[in-house]
């Protein structure tokens, strides 16, 4: 038991609603930061108790911003917590919101779970999350429930929406005009799911490249004249035939 689960079991402060599978993944991507001056921000304050959890857990340095669209979350305020009025589906507050707020280490949307708000929350703070920093959002098993309007592979849903992420740590890869290299692709270090959550792990991201080291043996590299000259004409078979398919984006085909 990590010490975020360790501080909930025992916890007679401020009532904290946590599903039990998160402590462990909080822990994994946040221990690299207690003990450190750390800027978090929590979207979704609710009674103020897993604020006083952060504070506990990263230490007397961090500096810990709650965002509420209740005012009466006001009241939760305390040494180095402040709490921010503002809906999190309205972009204009948002834009405002990262005005006040200095460059975010951690961003953890645990706010009202709808796909508009997850969405626009991570269209508008994203990029003011520092580049070595993380962007968590939870809850996201709302995509797959019908009082959010979820479903298995629905469009709209933050689940739905997040895939595309996948697609852009390949961008400078693609091909095609349909997926092309963007900020995303540049900033997003690596996306992990679990059930529940997904996490966005920020980092400068460069074009990847090879590189060859050791002695190269001649032996692999050629093949005979006439099975060279087959193995070229069926590369060049292939890649006529596959272009087609992919700008239909219909399955491969395989020469057996």
């Amino acid at each position: 038991m990590n010490d975020l689960e360790l501080y909930f079991r025992n916890n007679q402060g401020r009532l904290i609603h946590k599903w039990n599978n998160y402590f462990d993944i909080y822990d994994k991507h946040f221990s690299k930061y207690r003990g450190k001056e750390v800027v978090i921000v929590e979207i979704g304050v609710f009674q103020g108790g897993s604020l006083q959890m952060w504070k506990n857990y990263f230490g007397g340095k961090a500096k810990i911003y709650g965002v509420d669209i209740n005012p009466e979350c006001k009241k939760f305020e305390e040494e180095n917590i402040e709490i921010i009025i503002g809906s999190q589906s309205d972009r204009k507050f948002l834009k405002e919101l990262v005005k006040k707020l200095p460059s975010i280490d951690i961003l953890i949307d645990d706010g009202g779970h709808t796909f508009e708000q997850q969405i626009v929350s991570f269209e508008e703070l994203f990029p003011y999350v520092k580049k070595d920093g993380i962007y968590l959002c939870e809850d996201t098993h709302t995509s797959y429930e019908m009082k959010y309007g979820g479903g298995h592979k629905r469009q709209g849903t933050f689940i739905e929406y997040s895939k595309n992420f996948i697609d852009q740590l390949y961008g400078y890869f693609s091909e095609q005009k349909s997926l092309k290299v963007t900020d995303l692709t540049k900033s997003i270090l690596s996306v992990t799911y679990y059930c529940g959550i997904v996490v966005m792990e920020k980092g400068t991201m460069e074009k990847p490249f090879t590189e060859k080291i050791g002695v190269p043996n001649p032996a692999f590299d050629t093949l005979p004249k006439k099975q060279g000259s087959y193995k070229k004409m069926k590369v060049g078979i292939l890649f006529a035939i596959n272009s087609v398919l992919r700008f239909f984006r219909l399955p491969s085909f395989i020469w057996k």
